[in-house]
């Protein structure tokens, strides 16, 4: 018998593997980034399908492990950009879930689709496991060794291709996995070899004109809709796509909630847009600052009425509004921080002239970096830092954000930024104004939450909020606001017709007095956030604006299920807008989850001759409860490393590696180590460093938050190796045990840890919004706890 194909085996893995991470990629582009814990699931589901698969046709696959080891290999090529292509063409709109029944079901096939390559690379690995029992330790070493250099390598790559043509290369990897495969198992006949290296070489040099439409609902679809746009030009990285949008015919004018009377408008501007969000404005100078005055009629520049000549820190600079309302006003520095190398790039090099050498002006630095990171290590001290708008009006206001974690607007961040300003410097938050009030009372609620935890006594005395028909910023001193600087906020909100939403002693009658609403709702909340009873208002009020916390950083999350039947009752009157889709379209795929592994992992079983080999109820709740624990673990530290890795597709990639990898090993040395109790005692162990890194983490990622994204990543593979070690114990534990006592009833431990895992995905992002990342950690530990007295395995 020839040896197992340890290459082909790794080679496949990694194809699978750098698959699941360049889907977040490509989902990024054409709906959205937080699908990640969608694709994860859909992976799992995938593999436990496969297994199931494999159990009920055990006798007719045995004879021919070689042959369908490689047809399953060539379908995986085929699949992975046939099912993208095949997702793009369901018009699915998220908006759209909660009033049009069709949208469930083709969630549901974005989902199947997704699912279908990783059934395919599920049943190449676990023929060869089957087969070469007797090797399974060192096929599953192979196996997570080579997914662990896919979900890492494929990083790498996007930084030389555009995804679209990383998915052709994906494909060229399969078929060299069933070349390899055929060479290592030396089937016949041996012109196999030359064939699939000959479809492999067509896969990339054919496969890369793959065409990535963004959804019809996403900004850069509308404004390509528009009458004489066009993009000039394109650039794409693992932080996004940037593309960049030309009209000369009906001219981009973006200056969010300018004032209505403002009597210039901007210059010639290009459209920059990233993953289709946007756009930020690239502005044409000639160098005179007199066509920039529409910048003094935005809500963003009541700052410059309250300092003089400040220096200023732009975080999220992108394509340089900020540093040109900064230049406008007359700061004597500005340092702009934007976390993509592309768009610095872009306006220092390619648009340098267009944009009149902004970047490059006197007084102005670039950082590329991320923005928290940045704050955390510089030592440089700022007159005004500004927040800037990064989200389109048609995101925020949908709830398209709801399930993104985003680390700028946490508690912890806005005590970051204070303590980087000089004494009384101004921290400048600007947000889109929805109605009923949402963002800003949130972002209102955090300041004042952040002001008291270091120790402010009246935060009240600190804080001014304005709004205009579009826009709200929120200033927060270093210091007490002064009567002096009152008087210049209250004349730049009269001569804009801005709305003053909140400012220290203002009275009931001075709000909602030019862009008027029923009632002075920002005025009334303000107050109310700051009086005794702040508590009880959040949580009467019929939308979440709790301060958000870098453990629950879902800032954009509003969702709340006691005001939700009410909203849904206004639908036929245009209320659906107020509920956010994204919550809702979470406990759709949650219960699509479970659904779909009950009918691809669980029911064949039960439907076969395997209903005869149920295992024991202790047998059971061991392996669905160290299936839910391990996805648990996983999810949240994915969600902890996004803060330090500044990105969540690094986050992704870097922790999936980890876990792999060096649950793997954890693996290989449960095979080796005779301890009587291993189980318990890896679990104590991984209870030990869980709680241990629960404290420490912050802390420490504080510190390291200026090295650069390599040592970055070293140092959180350092840091999950112990932990993920300690994971990869319990399974295979339960497995070599089963395999001596119970032999028959494998396929539903199998079949119970794949349903486990394909829920558990789904129900740690559902809990750790209404928990945090901390407690899904905790609850995990709990639930290998459970595993252990289960009292199956010592």
């Amino acid at each position: 018998m020839p040896r197992p194909p340890f290459i082909a085996i790794s080679m496949l893995s990694a194809c699978v593997l750098a698959y699941e991470v360049l889907l977040t990629r490509l989902f990024s582009i054409v709906l959205w980034h937080h699908f990640a814990y969608m694709i994860i699931s859909a992976a799992m589901l995938g593999y436990g399908a496969s297994g199931t698969a494999l159990t009920l046709l055990k006798e007719k696959t045995a004879q021919y492990p070689g042959a369908l080891y490689v047809m399953a290999a060539t379908a995986l090529a085929f699949l992975m950009p046939v099912a993208f292509l095949l997702t793009q063409q369901v018009s699915f709109n998220p908006l759209e879930l909660l009033w049009d029944k069709t949208q469930l079901a083709k969630l549901l096939a974005i989902y199947l689709l997704m699912m279908l390559p990783f059934f395919c690379g599920g049943m190449g690995i676990c023929l060869v496991m089957t087969h070469f029992g007797k090797q399974a330790s060192r096929i599953y070493a192979c196996d997570i060794l080579g997914a662990g250099v896919g979900s890492l390598g494929v990083i790498g790559v996007l930084f030389l291709l555009p995804p679209q043509q990383v998915l052709s290369a994906l494909a060229a990897l399969a078929f060299l996995a069933a070349a390899i495969a055929v060479a290592e198992l030396k089937m016949r006949p041996k012109w196999l070899v030359e064939l699939f290296i000959g479809l492999a070489v067509l896969a990339a040099m054919a496969l890369p004109d793959i065409q990535v439409h963004p959804s019809a609902y996403k900004d850069l679809s509308q404004a390509l809709n528009i009458a004489g746009a066009r993009v000039i030009e394109e650039r794409s990285s693992p932080l996004g796509q940037i593309t960049v949008v030309e009209n000369t015919r009906v001219p981009l004018r973006h200056a969010p909630g300018m004032s209505l009377n403002a009597k210039s408008e901007p210059p010639p501007q290009l459209g920059v847009f990233v993953d289709g969000d946007g756009p930020s404005a690239l502005t044409r100078i000639d160098g005179k600052l007199e066509p920039l005055a529409y910048l003094d009629q935005l809500t963003s520049a009541l700052p410059y009425h309250v300092l003089v000549r400040p220096k200023v820190l732009a975080l999220g600079a992108g394509a340089g509004s900020e540093v040109l309302q900064a230049l406008y006003h007359g700061s004597t520095a500005v340092d702009a921080v934007e976390l993509d190398h592309n768009i610095i790039d872009m306006v220092n090099q390619r648009y340098s002239g267009y944009a009149g050498n902004l970047y490059g002006q006197p007084g102005v630095h670039v950082y590329a970096a991320e923005a928290r990171g940045f704050v955390n290590t510089s030592d440089a001290r700022y007159d005004l830092i500004q927040l800037a708008l990064l989200d389109s009006f048609g995101t925020a206001s949908a709830g398209l954000y709801g399930l993104s974690e985003n680390y700028l607007y946490t508690v912890e961040a806005l005590q970051a930024y204070l303590n980087r300003l000089t004494p009384g410097g101004i921290l400048a938050v600007t947000r889109w104004l929805t109605l009923p009030p949402r963002d800003a009372l949130k972002l209102f609620a955090t300041a004042v939450t952040a002001l008291e935890r270091d120790g402010i006594p009246n935060p009240a005395a600190r804080l001014v909020m304005v709004r205009g028909w579009k826009t709200v910023t929120l200033l927060v001193k270093n210091s007490d606001f002064t009567a002096q600087e009152i008087v210049a906020i209250r004349e730049f909100c009269r001569m804009r017709s801005f709305d003053l939403a909140y400012y220290p002693g203002m009275h009931a009658d001075e709000a909602n007095r030019y862009n008027i609403l029923s009632q002075p709702y920002f005025f009334e909340s303000a107050v109310a956030l700051l009086g005794p009873q702040r508590q009880d208002f959040i949580d009467q009020y019929k939308f979440y604006i709790e301060p958000a916390t870098d453990d629950r950083p879902h800032f954009f999350r509003f969702f709340k299920w006691n005001a939700a039947a009410e909203i849904f009752a206004l639908r036929e009157q245009g209320g659906m807008p107020l509920l956010d889709w994204s919550y809702p379209l979470l406990v759709a795929t949650l219960g699509q989850a479970v659904a779909a592994s009950v009918l691809l992992i669980l029911a064949p079983l039960a439907l076969s001759r395997c209903r005869r080999t149920l295992p024991t109820a202790p047998v059971a709740l061991y392996f669905l409860a160290i299936g839910f624990a391990f996805m648990f673990m996983e999810i949240a530290f994915i969600q902890k490393f996004v803060l330090f890795l500044a990105h969540p597709l690094y986050a992704v990639a870097v922790v999936l590696c980890a876990f792999l990898l060096f649950a793997a090993t954890g693996s290989w040395l449960a095979g080796r180590w005779q301890a009587a109790h291993k189980v318990m005692l890896a679990v104590i162990a991984m209870g030990v460093l869980a709680l241990l890194y629960l404290a420490t983490l912050p802390n420490l990622f504080h510190a390291l938050a200026h090295l650069p994204d390599a040592a970055k990543i070293l140092i959180s593979v350092g840091l999950i190796a112990p932990l993920a070690i300690c994971m990869g114990v319990p399974f295979p534990t339960g497995m070599m045990r089963l395999a001596n006592t119970a032999e028959e009833a494998i396929p539903w431990a199998w079949a119970i840890n794949g349903f486990a895992s394909v829920v558990g995905a789904v129900l740690a992002t559902l809990l750790a919004i209404h928990l945090g990342f901390a407690v899904v950690i905790l609850l995990a530990i709990m639930i290998y706890a459970v595993a252990c007295a289960a009292g199956y395995f010592g």
